[in-house]
C-alpha cells in the first residue's frame, strides 16, 4: 500500500495525518483522498484541478513537478508527502 502523509495544514479537512492507498498514481491517490475527506478538496487543487501553487507533492521525496506531474506512477512501499507553503507578505 501506499502511504499518502498530509502537513498539519490540512487537520480541520482529514482527521488523520496520514491514509494508505492502492491507487496506480498520484493524480489517483488525490482522488481517493478527496473523495473520502471533500472538504479537503479546495485546499489542494483549483477549479481546473491543478494543484494550487502553495501545495508541493512529493514522492518518495523527489518533487513530481517533472513531466510526468500528477500522472506519476506509485508502487506499492512508496510515499507521497502534501506540504503547504508558508505565504505571506
Amino acid at each position: 500500500m501506499v502511504s499518502v502523509r498530509l502537513d498539519a495544514m490540512l487537520k480541520q479537512f482529514v482527521p488523520r495525518r496520514a491514509i494508505t492507498t492502492s491507487a496506480p498514481t498520484v493524480r489517483e491517490a488525490l482522488e481517493e483522498l478527496e473523495a473520502r475527506f471533500p472538504k479537503v478538496r479546495w485546499r489542494l487543487r483549483d477549479e481546473t484541478g491543478a494543484m494550487r501553487r502553495y501545495v508541493k507533492v512529493f514522492v518518495n521525496g523527489e518533487p513530481i513537478d517533472g513531466q510526468t506531474g500528477l500522472g506519476t506512477p506509485l508502487a506499492p512501499n512508496d510515499t507521497v508527502d502534501i506540504l503547504h507553503s508558508i505565504q505571506g507578505g
